[in-house]
């Protein structure tokens, strides 16, 4: 349990050295994560519409 402790620490470390060197890539990535959520959302919400109809 500690080790996930630990391992959990350092990936939230990363994030913020990540978040704070590079601001630009950090939110080219969160952008990316973003219209790829909203394109499947946007898909299933397609799909959905086409079978209940």
């Amino acid at each position: 349990m500690k080790a996930k402790k630990v391992l959990t620490y350092a990936a939230i470390a990363f994030v913020v050295f990540y978040l704070y060197s590079q601001p630009q890539a950090a939110a080219g990535a969160v952008r990316g994560v973003f219209d790829t959520v909203n394109t499947g959302a946007s898909r299933l919400a397609t799909f959905f519409t086409s079978v209940l109809s």
